[in-house]
C-alpha cells in the first residue's frame, strides 16, 4: 500500500514531509515501545508503527529499528520539539482521529500484514 492510499484510508494527515509513493507491507501497533523493540525486526522500512505514545520515545524506537513512518492514533498532537526531532531523523509522522483498533482493522482489511516476530 502506498502512503497516499494509507492516508486516504484512515482519513489521516501528514505532520512531516513525506513521499506519497512510499510502500508499506507491514504494520505493528503498540503503546509499549519495549514490545516494539522485542518484536519488530531491524530494517523494517516497509513497516508503519501505529501508536498512541506521542513523544520522543516512539521516535527514537522507530529510528533504532529503521521504521521510517510513525502513525499516531486518537488525534494525538505532537510537540514542536518532537516534530523537529522526527524531521532530523528523516521520519515521516502521520496522525488520524481513528482509534488504534479502527486503524489496525482498516490497514489489515486492506492488505497490510502484521510484522514477523524478530
Amino acid at each position: 500500500m502506498k502512503l497516499k492510499q494509507l492516508l486516504q484510508l484512515i482519513d489521516g494527515t501528514a505532520l512531516t514531509p513525506y513521499d506519497e509513493n512510499q510502500e508499506f507491507n507491514y504494520v505493528f501497533a503498540s503503546d509499549l515501545m519495549s514490545d516494539v523493540l522485542a518484536l519488530v525486526q531491524k530494517d523494517s522500512d516497509q513497516t508503519v508503527l501505529v501508536t498512541g505514545l506521542c513523544n520522543a520515545q516512539s521516535l527514537r524506537t522507530a529510528d533504532m529499528l529503521d521504521i521510517g513512518t510513525v502513525l499516531y492514533v486518537r488525534d494525538k498532537h505532537v510537540s514542536d520539539e518532537d516534530l523537529q526531532l522526527a524531521e532530523s531523523m528523516g521520519l515521516t509522522l502521520l496522525a488520524t482521529r481513528c482509534t488504534m483498533y479502527e486503524t489496525c482493522g482498516l490497514l489489515y482489511g486492506h492488505g497490510l500484514k502484521p510484522v514477523e516476530k524478530a
